[in-house]
Formats: C-alpha cells, structure tokens, sequence
C-alpha cells in the first residue's frame, strides 16, 4: 500500500438493512468518496443476497477504494427476504450484528490492504456501533435518515410515558374516539402537532411493545454519539433543528442527499443503488409520450401494506378519475395475497395506466409529465417529490410517515391527505382538487 493510499480517511458505513435506509447512506458514502475517502461499505448477508438476485452478481463488485463487506444477520429462514418483518429484522440488529461488526472494523484497522479506519458512519437506529467504535478507540457519527420532526418526535417518547399520556386503553377505543386529536403542544421546535401526528408506534395499550421500545431508546442512543448527521435542510426543519441543536449541538444538515450525491464524479459509482427490487426502466418512454403535468405517480415505498380492498379503493379511484396515472405496484403490497386488479380495472385503464413493480423513482419524479405523487410520505419520497417540484398526495402508513405528513400538509403546504379508511371517492375528489383545482 502506497503512502498516499495508507493516509486516505477511511469511512467504515452501516445502514439499517432496509432500502429506505441503505440508499441515503449510500449516497452519503458516495459523495465522501468522490472527496477522496476510502469507502468499505457493511450490509448484512440476506440484503446482500436480495440485491444480487435483483441486479446479478458484479453489482457490488468492489472498486479499489469503495469495498463491499458482509456480516451474518442471525434471522430466521423464514425472514430471509427482501423485507423481513421489521420487528424482527430490529431485534436481531440488537442481539447479532455488534460481535461481527465489531470484528470486521477491528480486521480493517489492522489490515494492511487498506488504510487505517478514520470513523465509523452508521444508521441512527444502530447503537450497537457506537459501543464497538468506543472500545475500538474510533471515533463514530450516527446518520440519520429520517425527517428531524420525526427524531424530536422519537425523543420525547419516554416523555409521553411520565406524563401518562401512554400507555393507551386496552380496549383500543383510543383510535377512534377522538384521543388522536389531542394536541402536544410541549414538544420543543414542533408546532401544530397532535398525538396522531407523531410516529406511529405511541398508537400502543403495551409501553414494552418491541417498536416502541426500540424506536424510543435507539433515538435517545444516538445522543451518545460523537456527531449526528440529518437527511435534511434547515429551510425545511429550521424550529425543529434548532430544537434539536439546544440539547446536542453536534448536528449537521446534509441534505437532500438525492440532489448532492449527483456532484460525485464517479460515473462508475452513479448508477449504483442496492436496491432489493429490480427497477423497470420502461416507464420513462411512457412518461415521454404524457403531457406535461398529467399524470399522477403512485408508490407506496417498499414496506407499506393494505387490505385487497383498500387496494381495490385506489385502483377504482384511479380508474374513475380519469388520470392517467403511473402505479408502482409490489406484488407483496396486499396482505396474505398477491396484488392482483380486476380485468376490468385492466380493461378501464389500458390506454392511460401504467403498472410496474419497482421504478427509478428519482427520475420518474424529475419527469415533466408527471404532475401529482400519491405516497405514503417516507421521508426518502418526500424529499424526492420537494426536489422534483410535485405536490404529494399522502397516505401514511407507519413510523415517521404520520409527522411527515402533518409537515407536509399543514407546515409546508405542499401536500393533502388522505384518511386512513380510504375511499375511491375520496381519491377521485383529491385527484381533481390537486391536478385540476386551485388548491393543486
């Protein structure tokens, strides 16, 4: 190893092995390479397996100075699958990943085939990092790749237990008699905010509930950290990033990462993405015989799932709206059965519908055609849809989606939703107010 080789900054990074979570941190880690550090890039073995049977063997084929490294995930066999069960797949980051991480960094720092570890980058959600870069004597940042309305939201979870807010009922009326709506008016930095708009683990009867618990005390975590870095800008999130800064200053904004990785120069890094889903490049030739500002994008993102038949709301109120419209549709997206449409949605459709399972998503939203996005508000598809300029039709489904939506729609006034027990009319209504009406 040459001298100019050994004294590279080497970023050892680990997201949270979810695509939602993995893909921001890769573009993080890209944008550090294209800046001259050395990248070894940690994803667990039943994602790394995913993404080659997606994408074929060479996707993550390793470059000189941007190395691919796996370690065991410790899940099941029946979980070993491109999205696991998500209480699962975080109690098993828990309880499996720190020994090997831990033995990985400790086998870099002592190899002499690359340079010497600099820090530790890792998911927010991951603590267990910072445990092994402290005895490991690395210094460690968490990154977190959520909205910062949904971190402060997080923080104050074991705050909503002190003041016997949680847990709720057990009978569950809570969801339906108008607790929701009670206004938290206590949270520093969050204005305009009810119960039902913070992450959707506080809707518990059981304060032990595996989301609650981990999602509560992985966020408090990252407060041990030596920095954290946010997936945002303070445009956006300036009352809550300030908030937030008042009780751990060591915090950096960096985002929209989607917009700033495009500045790497590494052509052969730009199309990488690890995604679990093989894109469909088809839609954009579509796209490009739509007018302007026609269609309305529908995905839901990788996790979300729905009853058939609120799946066959949406498509009957796609159908009736006459819109032509451009559908990510997972085939795992129906619970307990494949996402299967009438032949007569089919037959309704055909010439002005588009379905696909998967697509290149930032560039469907950069598209001219495309003039609305019916999303479930991740934080990855909202910064997405600001950046192509496209009002969101949102519909949230779990975790920081709620708090995203509510910023969305009442803060930044750039989105509208929709009730959970969604209805075709109620999609049809929307779709005319957004594509066709003042308000859109």
């Amino acid at each position: 190893m040459s001298k100019a080789v050994a004294n590279k900054p080497h970023a050892v990074c680990i997201p949270y092995p979810e695509q939602g979570h993995t893909l921001p941190l890769l573009q993080l880690a890209k944008l550090l390479h294209s800046t001259g550090f050395h990248i070894t890039f940690v994803i667990p073995e039943f994602y790394h397996d995913h993404i080659r049977q997606s994408h074929g063997p060479n996707v993550v084929k390793d470059l000189s100075d941007f190395q691919f490294r796996t370690i065991p995930d410790g899940l099941p066999p029946s979980e070993r699958k491109a999205s696991p069960d998500v209480p699962t797949l975080c109690d098993s980051t828990r309880r499996n990943f720190f020994r090997p991480f831990k033995e990985l960094v400790a086998g870099l720092n002592s190899s002499m085939e690359v340079p010497s570890v600099t820090c530790i980058i890792a998911d927010g959600v991951l603590s267990f990092a910072i445990e092994a870069a402290e005895e490991l004597g690395i210094p460690e940042i968490q990154f977190w790749t959520a909205s910062a309305c949904s971190f402060m939201g997080y923080l104050h979870f074991d705050e909503l237990v002190r003041r016997e807010i949680l847990p709720f009922k057990a009978d569950e009326t809570f969801l339906c008699d108008g607790t929701l709506e009670t206004s938290v008016d206590w949270i520093p930095g969050m204005r305009n905010i009810r119960l039902r708009d913070l992450p959707s683990f506080i809707r518990t009867t059981n304060i032990d509930d595996a989301m609650f618990d981990f999602m509560g005390s992985e966020t408090r975590k990252c407060m041990r950290s030596s920095a954290i870095i946010f997936n945002t800008f303070d445009e956006l999130e300036h009352d809550v990033l300030e908030a937030i800064s008042a009780k751990f200053p060591q915090i950096y904004t960096i985002g929209p990462l989607s917009i700033l990785s495009r500045v790497a120069t590494e052509t052969h890094l730009k199309p990488l993405r690890l995604s679990v889903w093989k894109e469909d490049q088809q839609c954009l030739p579509w796209l490009d015989t739509q007018a302007p500002k026609s269609v309305v994008y529908v995905s839901f993102g990788c996790l979300t799932t729905m009853s058939d038949q609120k799946l066959r709301e949406f498509a009957w109120g796609l159908a009736e709206s006459k819109q032509p419209f451009l559908w990510v549709l997972r085939p795992d997206i129906a619970l307990g059965e494949s996402a299967i449409l009438p032949e007569d949605f089919l037959e309704e459709t055909k010439n002005r519908g588009f379905l696909t399972s998967w697509c290149p998503q930032e560039q469907v939203l950069a598209h001219p055609s495309v003039g609305a996005f019916l999303t479930h508000c991740g934080w990855n598809s909202t910064l997405e849809g600001i950046c192509g300029g496209v009002p969101l039709i949102c519909w949230p489904f779990f975790a920081d989606q709620q708090p995203n939506t509510r910023y969305a729609c009442v803060n930044w006034g750039i989105g509208m939703e929709l009730d959970d027990d969604v209805k075709r009319t109620d999609i049809i209504a929307i779709l005319k107010e957004v594509m066709e009406g003042d308000k859109g």
